[in-house]
């Protein structure tokens, strides 16, 4: 596991080269197998790879959102929001989970955050996202995920270069 953390990096340029299936189930079964608080599970995942929809998803925001259209994987983490107190955090977990899970089988990914964003003067990220799926009013949107075959290289940060001042001791 800690190889997979040493090599992961925000990627945001892919490959044109779809994903084979099997890894797409994958990531499914792992989403459903994130940790949850209380057991809950509120959260729901929409997996996107109609690039119509990535393209109209990853004008989510004015940045930090449009290299999702050339992804060939959009993963949208939601939630029923009304069943948990604490869906803010699981569906988080579950976005790391998403991302390691496809880290371990060669995918880039890089996580775009849309609760508390926009998408213009007067129109929320989530409402972006919720008529761009046809998802009703009671889905909360946390974020997106985009992924793809990594066409960008990017070194592991040196560990010399981590933030051992913020391990604080008793």
């Amino acid at each position: 596991m800690i190889d997979i953390l040493r090599k992961r990096r925000s990627v945001r340029k892919y490959k044109d080269e779809d994903i084979e299936p099997e890894i797409v189930e994958l990531l499914k079964e792992a989403a459903l197998r994130s940790p949850t608080s209380r057991n809950f599970r509120p959260w729901r995942f929409v997996f996107v790879e109609d690039r119509s929809k990535l393209e109209a998803l990853s004008k989510a925001k004015p940045s930090g959102s449009s290299f999702l259209a050339g992804a060939r994987l959009g993963v949208v983490v939601c939630t029923a929001e009304d069943e948990s107190d604490v869906w803010i955090e699981d569906c988080s977990i579950a976005s790391i989970i998403l991302q390691l899970a496809g880290q371990s089988r060669g995918l880039g990914s890089c996580w775009i955050q849309i609760r508390l964003r926009m998408h213009d003067d007067s129109v929320t990220s989530e409402e972006h996202v919720r008529s761009v799926l046809g998802l009703p009013e009671s889905i909360r949107v946390e974020s997106m995920i985009a992924f793809g075959y990594p066409d960008e290289e990017k070194a592991p940060v040196p560990a010399e270069e981590l933030e051992h001042e913020k391990i604080l001791s008793d």
